[in-house]
């Protein structure tokens, strides 16, 4: 972790080092970047450096991608917070998908369901058929 040289110690960190801390690739945040989910610093050299609301901007992208939010609606909840520091309007979208998330995978949920029903039906009539085969074997 590097310290910036400004009044107030900020810490910074390296794309190596919060692609290290969170399992991802560079290539990965490499492309939150491009689309605009996350502008780190460059320091002379060019390197990127990434401040304490980067890092915590990636855990929330990760957060959401593990819950199946669209990279769109990651940044338009994480861009709600810099236009309104309440927090009023990014809690209500964040809401309002994750209403929409929950309805999705309780509609996955019955679709498994049956599908496991009737790979169960499946599966006991092909017992049902081999017990029949081997019975007529003997």
């Amino acid at each position: 972790m590097l310290k910036n040289s400004s009044k107030k110690e900020e810490k910074l960190y390296t794309i190596s080092e919060l692609a290290q801390e969170f399992g991802v690739t560079t290539r990965t945040i490499r492309y939150y970047e491009e689309v605009g989910l996350l502008a780190p610093r460059r320091d002379e050299s060019g390197q990127r450096l990434y401040t304490r609301r980067d890092r915590a901007r990636l855990k929330l992208i990760l957060r959401g991608k593990r819950f199946g939010f669209s990279l769109q609606e990651i940044k338009e909840m994480l861009d709600l917070y810099d236009v309104d520091p309440t927090q009023k309007e990014q809690l209500k979208k964040t809401i309002e998908y994750g209403e929409r998330r929950i309805a999705e995978i309780e509609e996955m949920i019955r679709d498994l369901e049956l599908l496991k029903e009737e790979m169960l039906e499946y599966r006991n009539r092909f017992l049902a058929m081999l017990e029949e085969l081997e019975g007529k074997k003997e």
